[in-house]
C-alpha cells in the first residue's frame, strides 16, 4: 500500500524543521482523540508512560487520529525499550518520543528499536503501520521518526552528543523534568527559571548543530508559539485532561458570578 499523505507529510515537515504544532492526549477517550485529531494539528501525541492509557488505549487513540485523516499519531513510549517501541510503532504510529535519554548510546538503542535491519533491530510484524507504509521495511523506515527526551542532568550534559546520534531526528524537552534536573524543587520552580532557560536554549543550539528538530511540550499554545520563536521545530500543547478541567471550572465560575461582578 503507499504510505499515508499524513504520515509522509509530516516526516517531511520534521526533517525540514519546518514549524508544527501538535497536541497531548493522556485519557483514553478515543471519541475526544477523533475531535482532537480534526482540528487540524500538525500531530496528537498519545502519552503511553504517564498518561491513563494502556495498549488498547493507545491502538484506539492511533485509529481515531487516523480518522481525522489530518493529524499524524504519535505516542511517548512508556520506556527507552524495543517492545514498547515496536508496539507503538506496529499500531501506527508515525513516530515515538523516548523518555529518560541520558546518553548518545541510549539515543542510538532507541534508533535501533525503531528501524528494521540492516539500520536497527526492529522486529517484523506490522499489523497497523502495514496500512500505513507498506510492507518493505525500508519504506517504513523513510516514514518512522524518533526522537529522544531531554529531561535529565545527564541527558541535558550530553545533549550536543546525543542530537547528533545517526538515524535520531529531533530531541525533545520535557520541561516539568528538566526544571527538576536544573535544581528546581518542583516543576515550573521559578527560583531556576534563569538555569531553565539556559538549559532551553543549549537544546536548541544542539539540535541546529545537529541538524535535527528540537521539540518540546508547553502547557497551552502561547507558550508554544513562544518557543516556536525561540527556535523550537515544533511544540505539543498539553493536555486533554487539563484543558477538560480548565474550561469546566472556568464555566463554572461564570455559572455562579453573583452581585456586581455578574
Amino acid at each position: 500500500m503507499p504510505t499515508s499523505p499524513v504520515a509522509a507529510r509530516f516526516a517531511q515537515t520534521i526533517r525540514s524543521r519546518t514549524p508544527a504544532v501538535g497536541y497531548w492526549i493522556v485519557l483514553d477517550s478515543p471519541v475526544s482523540t477523533e475531535r482532537i485529531g480534526r482540528l487540524g494539528f500538525d500531530y496528537v501525541a498519545l502519552d503511553a508512560q504517564h498518561g491513563l492509557l494502556g495498549y488498547s488505549g493507545m491502538l484506539h487513540g492511533l485509529l481515531a487520529i487516523d480518522a481525522g485523516a489530518q493529524s499524524a499519531g504519535m505516542v511517548r513510549v512508556e520506556a527507552n525499550d524495543p517492545t514498547a517501541i515496536g508496539k507503538a510503532l506496529d499500531a501506527g504510529a508515525v513516530g515515538v518520543i523516548v523518555p529518560l535519554v541520558d546518553t548518545a548510546d541510549d539515543a542510538a538503542a532507541a534508533v535501533r528499536a525503531a528501524k528494521y535491519p540492516p539500520h536497527g533491530i526492529r522486529s517484523y510484524g506490522p499489523m497497523r503501520s502495514a496500512l500505513r507504509v507498506g510492507p518493505a521495511p525500508a519504506e517504513s523506515d523513510e516514514t518512522t521518526l524518533v526522537f529522544a527526551m531531554i529531561e535529565t542532568p545527564d541527558g541535558l550534559e550530553n545533549v550536543e552528543e546525543i542530537a547528533a546520534t545517526p538515524g535520531l531526528d529531533g530531541v525533545y524537552v520535557g520541561p516539568s523534568d528538566l526544571t527538576l534536573a536544573v535544581g528546581g524543587a518542583y516543576p515550573g520552580d521559578p527560583t531556576v527559571a534563569d538555569t531553565f532557560a539556559a538549559a532551553l536554549k543549549r537544546v536548541a543550539a544542539a539540535a541546529e548543530a545537529a541538524g535535527v528538530a528540537a521539540g518540546i511540550h508547553t502547557p497551552h499554545g502561547d507558550v508554544a508559539r513562544q518557543r516556536l520563536a525561540e527556535g523550537y521545530t515544533f511544540a505539543t500543547v498539553a493536555s486533554d485532561l487539563t484543558h477538560l478541567e480548565a474550561v469546566a471550572a472556568t464555566h463554572l465560575a461564570s455559572a455562579t458570578t453573583t452581585g456586581e461582578n455578574a
